[in-house]
Formats: structure tokens, C-alpha cells, sequence
């Protein structure tokens, strides 16, 4: 199925419980505490009732991938409301969905929420200790990957929603069959790494968890922007780039994604100045001509055992001619041991702190003990 067929199925899902207006409920005002001020892929207004319009779209306005805008109305359980067209209607707070990534994982972990959280795509490269014991016990469910969803095993799991990601590989044709509202998470989609952060108050919105939302990333903003301006009266600004050859390209994210943001805010130059925002292959050649010189080369992959120079230097012999192979200034993160998807999307508070630790040593405390990243030994 193409992604628009995705989308169009969606909507129809969607659609299913769609109300139009017939009274003086339209009424509608920016929401003053759940409302992202970093998020580009939502918006929140409230009724007079209490009922929240949430609309999602791409954050990176790509309208050739995703060009379906989605309607929701938050509507409290002991509210009658009459909502405005093309909303549609979601009981909340909600007490069982299914979550198809980490990303999305991550804001139930961080809101102490793992009782809504009935079914998962799989457990590969999964941490959490709670998560592998309510699977072990049969308390969540795993559906199967994308493109080979389990239907039974998603209606078995009862959801109310499932948060799904729309520009995934799919098979959201077999859940959509299923009648379960499909509710898009974007945050993976957004360029700055408080608005990937800020997500979790949208998720909080279905769950009735508002308040700790705000909280949290109340705290996460406060440490982010205080460490973001204390490097930014640093005058040095070593250059940093990222990625590994796979399948002869080199995968680089854009000088417009969020990783490149946070590079930015940590006191580094990121060597790709394009307007891209996901992965873009390069050929060998064209990565070293922009990178050689760099002074540092961030790496994130699943390297089965203890990854190294010489690990590296093997996988592509080239490798050993960059300047931050030869400086030893490669800053590396292992997925095998360290959860990184499942918890830095709601810490780049933390990942900033890492990043400022090696880009800027002088600016964090002797004994700061980083988190996800450190300088490959």
C-alpha cells in the first residue's frame, strides 16, 4: 500500500466517529497549559467545555508524504459535546492503546504510565526492565513488526487508540481494518529537540496525565536552555559529523534535523550545512571531502561486543583517514547497552549535557558522568 493509500485509510478510520456542529460550542481558545511552544506537528485549543482540538500535521510541512492533516476532539468521559466537523471524537483519558515505537514508549515511561501501554511492536534492543516483565507476564502484548501486524493480537489487546508513526514502512491497512482510532505521533518528525521533548505533553492529553507533562518538561526546558546558554559564550566551536557507511552510502541527517540542532546548542559547527532533515546517502568520496578535517565524528549503532578503533578502521579502511579517527575524537553510543531510544527523546537535557562534556569539558563539572555518549576509548 502507497503512503497516501496509508493516509486515506486513516482518515476513513478517523472518520468513523466524526460529529458535526449544531450548537454554540465552536468557541475555541488557545490552550495555556498543554499547548507546545516548541512541537510543530500539533496544536491544542480548548472549548468551553474542556474538550481539546488537537490537530496534527508533518512538522516539516512536507505535503508531498503526509498531505492529511488529522482532527482530534479530546472529549472528558462525563462530557456531552457537540463537536465542530471532521473532529474526531476520543474518550479520554484512555486506559489501554498500543505504541508502535520507542519514541513513543518513551513518554509512557517518562509519565509513569505503563499500565495503558497493552501492546508493543517487539522487544528487540529494549531495556526497561518494567516493559519486559509486563510482556513476560502477558500484560502487553507484541503485534508483530511493521508490515506483518498481527490483527488478532491487536484486537486481543483491546486498545481505545494506537499511536501510530505514518511515514513508517506501514501495514496500518490491516490495523485500520480493525475499526481502532489510529492516532499519528510526529515527534521523531520535529527539527528541534525540545519540540521532539514537548510530545509528551501530547501524549498526556489521551492519558489524563497533564500536569506531570508540564512539569517534566518544564524541568527538561529549564536544564536545556541554562546549559544551551552557558555554551553560548564559548568562542571555540570545534566541527562534528555523524554516521557510517552501510551498503556503500554513508547516511548523514541533514543540517536541518534535530540532531544537528542539538550539535549546534552544545558549542559544535555541524560540517552538513544543507537544508535536508532526515538521512541523506552520500557516496564515500563526498562525505570525506566534507568531513576530513572535522574534529569530531559522532557514531550510533549496535555493534555486538566492544566497538573500537580498530572495529571501525575494519568495517572501512578509509575510516582511518579522518582526521577525528586519527585524534581519537570519534564520540560514540552503543544501542546494545545503552536505551537510547528509549529514553533520550525525552532527555535532551541530558544529551546536551554529554555532548557539552566532550565539545566543552571546561563548562561541565570534573566528575559529570555522561549518559548515553562518551569519546570511544
Amino acid at each position: 500500500m502507497t503512503f497516501c493509500a496509508i493516509c486515506a485509510a486513516v482518515l476513513v478510520c478517523c472518520s468513523c466517529r466524526q460529529h458535526t456542529p449544531s450548537g454554540g460550542s465552536s468557541d475555541v481558545s488557545a490552550d495555556s497549559v498543554g499547548g507546545p511552544r516548541y512541537a510543530k506537528g500539533y496544536t491544542v485549543k480548548t472549548m468551553p467545555d474542556g474538550v481539546r482540538l488537537v490537530d496534527v500535521a508533518d512538522p516539516q510541512k512536507d505535503k508531498d508524504r503526509m498531505p492529511a492533516t488529522y482532527h482530534f476532539a479530546l472529549v472528558p468521559k462525563n462530557v456531552k459535546a457537540t463537536l465542530p466537523e471532521g473532529y474526531t471524537e476520543v474518550r479520554v483519558p484512555i486506559d489501554r492503546t498500543i505504541v508502535m515505537t520507542m519514541l513513543q514508549l518513551s513518554n509512557f515511561t517518562a509519565l509513569n504510565a505503563h499500565d495503558v501501554v497493552k501492546g508493543i511492536t517487539g522487544t528487540k534492543n529494549l531495556f526497561n526492565k518494567d516493559i519486559l516483565r509486563r510482556v513476560k507476564e502477558g500484560g502487553i502484548v507484541k503485534i508483530g513488526m511493521e508490515g506483518d501486524f498481527d490483527p488478532e493480537l491487536i484486537l486481543a489487546a483491546n486498545p481505545q487508540v494506537i499511536f501510530i508513526s505514518p511515514f513508517k514502512r506501514g501495514g496500518y491497512d490491516v490495523i485500520q481494518e480493525t475499526g481502532i482510532t489510529l492516532i499519528p505521533h510526529l515527534g521523531y518528525k520535529e527539527l528541534d529537540p525540545l519540540g521532539q521533548a514537548e510530545w509528551i505533553k501530547y501524549v498526556a492529553m489521551f492519558i489524563g496525565k497533564e500536569k506531570e507533562a508540564d512539569k517534566l518538561f518544564a524541568e527538561i526546558e529549564q536544564r536545556y536552555l541554562e546549559l544551551k546558554q552557558k555554551v553560548a559564550a564559548t568562542k571555540e566551536r570545534p566541527t562534528v559529523f555523524s554516521g557510517e557507511m552501510h551498503g556503500g552510502n554513508w547516511y548523514a541527517v541533514g543540517g536541518k534535523n534535530h540532531l544537528a540542532q542539538i550539535f549546534r546548542d552544545a558549542g559544535a559547527e555541524y560540517v552538513m550545512k544543507d537544508n535536508n532533515t532526515g538521512g541523506v546517502p552520500i557516496e564515500y568520496e563526498k562525505m570525506y571531502a566534507t568531513a576530513a578535517n572535522a574534529d569530531y565524528w559522532r557514531i550510533l549503532n549496535s555493534f555486538p561486543g566492544d566497538f573500537s578503533y580498530d572495529a571501525l578502521k575494519a568495517s572501512e579502511p578509509r575510516n582511518a583517514l579522518f582526521k577525528a579517527f586519527k585524534d581519537h575524537h570519534v564520540i560514540y553510543c552503543n544501542m546494545k547497552k545503552t536505551p537510547y531510544y528509549e529514553t533520550s527523546p525525552v532527555s535532551p537535557d541530558v544529551v546536551l549535557a554529554d555532548l557539552v562534556t566532550i565539545f566543552h569539558p571546561e563548562l561541565m563539572p570534573a566528575d559529570y558522568q555522561p549518559t548515553f555518549y562518551h569519546l570511544l576509548k
